[in-house]
């Protein structure tokens, strides 16, 4: 394989698989359809709206709102959804205060929404209570977010295994994201649903690689802020796993729409830094270890080599099997 210093030299132009390319495999392959999104989303607007009836019939409860989050919420979902998240936001001073304890509290308020659903289509997981419907099969993971009458909806959530609560807020999380989007439309999302796609493939090839999707939204943040043009996805998706190579990880990634750097702790002592932009005492990488940390530095690695051989490939078909190696099999150019 070619490196990457010499792949530099040739002007991009000249890539035998190009922007179009990708763009054309993200739409069949990657991005989860419109009309399924808009199918989603309207499930989840009757799940919601039946869930804030019933908090608002039961006071006592403590139960407070719904709101949807996560990827089908920041228009960053891929075609491989089957799960959604939505948060339910409940009063800290009414509710368990232990993770174990609140989740088993929620799963039971939800089985006494929908007492028509069986024992098994709601289910306590590692940080959420899990509703699956019989019929599509599509799985919401609810999620309890201890508020405080926080103006900006921020709120306690669990979100580390045996750890304390985090403070977070998804209103300001989406309109991170929107402020983003707004910057470069279509391509900022985009480019961040094909790094989550080859995020994909390297849990599909080995089970140990470690790498959440809201560390990939962040660092997919970080370089648009620092003025990547997201416009051209062969371009962009390199640029992306040249940082995470040149970086190995070791930069420390943070967001000042919310709080001044000042406000950062000088170290934490883990090997990647990757802070919650609404949260400057939240490292969302914190559960990382060094070996997952060069784990994902190599398969950066690997993919960047990929791309790098596939534009000095003396033929397409060499060409797409490279960029195979990045995106997976269904890559067909």
């Amino acid at each position: 394989m070619l490196g990457a210093q010499a792949a530099a030299e040739t002007p991009f132009s000249s890539a035998p698989i190009s922007h179009a390319d990708i763009a054309a495999f993200a739409d069949d392959c990657v991005n989860l359809k419109r009309e399924d999104a808009e199918d989603y989303r309207e499930q989840v607007r009757r799940l919601r709206d039946k869930l804030d009836k019933y908090a608002a019939d039961h006071p006592e409860y403590g139960l407070i709102k719904t709101m949807l989050s996560g990827s089908l919420a920041k228009g960053t979902a891929l075609k491989t959804l089957n799960d959604i998240d939505v948060a339910f936001y409940v009063k800290a001073e009414k509710t368990p205060s232990a993770e174990p304890d609140l989740l088993n509290w929620l799963a039971a308020r939800l089985r006494e929404a929908y007492p028509q659903m069986k024992a098994d289509q709601i289910k306590v997981n590692k940080h959420s209570v899990c509703i699956t419907y019989a019929v599509s099969g599509l799985s919401v993971d609810v999620v309890p977010v201890q508020y405080k009458d926080d103006p900006d909806g921020r709120g306690y959530l669990f979100a580390f295994d045996g750890g304390k609560p985090v403070l977070t807020s998804i209103p300001l999380h989406l309109a991170f994201i929107r402020k983003r989007k707004a910057r470069q439309k279509d391509h900022f999302a985009q480019m961040v649903r094909l790094v989550k796609w080859w995020i994909r493939i390297q849990k599909l090839n080995d089970d140990g690689f470690k790498f959440k999707s809201f560390m990939a939204e962040m660092i997919v943040s970080h370089l648009a802020d620092d003025g990547v043009d997201m416009s051209d996805y062969t371009v962009a998706l390199e640029k992306v796993l040249a940082y995470i190579v040149k970086s190995r990880l070791k930069t420390r990634v943070y967001f000042t729409d919310y709080y001044p750097a000042s406000k950062l702790a000088k170290s934490t002592g883990k090997p990647i830094e990757v802070f919650d932009p609404v949260n400057e005492n939240n490292n969302v990488a914190a559960i990382y270890n060094e070996s997952q940390r060069q784990k994902i530095v190599n398969a950066a690695q690997n993919a960047l080599e990929a791309i790098s051989e596939a534009r000095f490939a003396t033929t397409r078909g060499r060409a797409i099997e490279c960029w195979q190696d990045v995106l997976g099999p269904s890559f067909r150019g």
